[in-house]
């Protein structure tokens, strides 16, 4: 009898032995996967049952309650996160559930290129595959108030910048981040703007930026651009600046400015009004952003491009005219 015990427990670590190499074959297997790279998404919410489901549905070779098994008596399935995965051919069962606990999430990535306007870094968001359209059909008051924004325009309000995300996170999310960067930004360059800004707020800040940044061909010009706007601002005469105009055209611009739309009196036009627009025409960046509060003391008020990106600056109007003359032909200047 007793030898029979012995044998029969033999057996049954024999048995134990033999599963445990199985386990730790299955686990350790590498998958080869129908396509590469594979992505899956794992919801908010989801237990470790609905996870392995998921994962098995999006075509990855695993039987779901394997994969159960293993991560909950490992200890992590309590453990994973949500987010949306990427794995390659040659990823095993346990990388799965390492993967998974560890919240190794993958990421897309967006630029916002400053000088961008609203609407089109809302086609770029929307359109990017990796991320949840939820803002789709949404008017911009109702994405304004979503993302807890209490302005009516959205123009201006979005720091440009190379945005990463977990794929398959929410376009709002995003929206989101990208007015809080913003706030960031202006609020830190408003408490070292130059006293003696003709600016009243950091909102106006933005708006003067957004025109800086609209009108500096090179880096080198941003400064005296925003010494000559704001010498304007200071003396009461008019900006004169052609994309605060474009920008109040909208589709009815054609890609060519006339003498008549110079006349046409609108919100936007800084031809026929004094002062800054009732709102930013673009996303500034951080350094038009600097530009704007802290420009470099000048007696320059005109400035004409010279057609290859920079700009010819001068003190007054004969000798802006002259510059007009020799780098536009007779065609305007600013």
């Amino acid at each position: 009898m007793k030898r029979f015990l012995f044998r029969l427990f033999l057996f049954a670590c024999l048995l134990a032995a033999l599963a445990a190499g199985g386990a730790w074959w299955y686990a350790h297997r590498a998958l080869p996967l129908p396509t590469e790279p594979l992505d899956f998404t794992v919801e908010r919410g989801y237990n470790m049952r609905q996870a392995a489901n998921a994962i098995a549905r999006a075509g990855v070779p695993i039987e779901p309650a394997a994969l159960y098994w293993m991560a909950r008596l490992s200890g992590k399935a309590q453990s994973i996160k949500a987010g949306s995965y990427e794995v390659h051919t040659g990823v095993t069962p346990w990388e799965l559930i390492l993967k998974l606990s560890a919240g190794d999430v993958s990421q897309g990535e967006l630029l916002v290129v400053e000088g961008w306007t609203f609407r089109q870094m809302r086609d770029a968001v929307e359109s990017n595959p990796n991320l949840k359209p939820d803002s789709v059909g949404l008017t911009d008051a109702e994405l304004l108030q979503r993302i807890g924004v209490a302005d009516a325009h959205p123009e201006g309000l979005f720091f440009p910048d190379t945005y990463l995300f977990d794929k398959q996170s929410s376009a709002i999310a995003l929206f989101k981040r990208a007015y809080g960067a913003m706030q960031e930004h202006l609020q830190k360059v408003w408490a070292e703007r130059d006293p003696t800004l003709p600016l009243a707020s950091p909102y106006q800040a933005l708006i003067l930026a957004s025109i800086i940044e609209k009108e500096t061909g090179r880096p080198e010009d941003r400064g005296l651009v925003a010494s000559v706007f704001v010498n304007r601002l200071k003396v009461g005469m008019r900006l004169q600046t052609d994309p605060t105009v474009i920008y109040g055209l909208g589709s009815d611009f054609d890609g060519r400015l006339r003498k008549r739309q110079l006349e046409t009196d609108h919100p936007w036009n800084t031809y026929t009004r004094i002062g800054l627009p009732p709102t930013p025409i673009a996303m500034p960046g951080r350094e038009s952003l600097l530009a704007a509060v802290r420009p470099p003391q000048t007696d320059l008020y005109y400035f004409v491009s010279r057609g290859d990106g920079s700009s010819e600056f001068s003190r007054n109007l004969d000798d802006h005219n002259r510059a007009v003359n020799r780098y536009q032909r007779g065609s305007r200047g600013n």
